[in-house]
């Protein structure tokens, strides 16, 4: 939670606000093995994630997607549409409460090699061909899972909330 003090004084905890992107290419979708931060492991380290991250000050989603897809997997992503607002407060496996805004979005071109540590791998997965679910960070597959029901039966998004 965030510590906030208003100009009147009074002090309330905010939610943190954070993207997470399904970066797709030729029907796969790009997974990270989630590493470290600061030479400490990650919450859900070692698990497979969507691309993703906090939103920074004075940066608008579309551009926290582009920057944190950039800085973890060295791709840069086009045509991104919003699949899912979660607004869940009590999202599994969380330290924290997140407010998580997540896109899709396809690859387009790669611009080197990534090596951003809170990456331990990078690997492009068939849609139907993903690992466990026991081996997914967060929610993540929830939001997978998610996306190829909808690529199917094409109803409208964004969905707000629990799936």
């Amino acid at each position: 939670m965030i510590k906030c003090t208003f100009e009147d004084g009074n002090q309330v905890l905010l939610r943190h606000v954070c993207v997470d992107t399904l970066v797709i290419k030729d029907g796969k979708i790009l997974l990270n093995k989630r590493g470290t931060f600061d030479g400490r492991k990650i919450l859900e380290y070692g698990k497979w994630g969507l691309i993703g991250g906090f939103v920074e000050r004075d940066e608008t989603l579309e551009e926290a997607v582009k920057r944190e897809v950039m800085e973890e997997t060295s791709w840069q992503v086009k045509d991104l549409f919003l699949l899912r607002i979660n607004d869940i407060p009590n999202r599994p496996k969380e330290d924290r409460q997140n407010f998580s805004f997540v896109f899709v979005a396809n690859a387009d071109h790669r611009n080197g090699e990534s090596n951003d540590e809170e990456v331990l791998s990078l690997e492009w997965f068939d849609l139907n061909n993903l690992p466990k679910i026991e081996e997914m960070a967060f929610d993540h597959g929830e939001n997978i899972e998610l996306y190829k029901k909808w690529l199917k039966e094409k109803f409208p998004l964004p969905i707000l909330g629990k799936i």
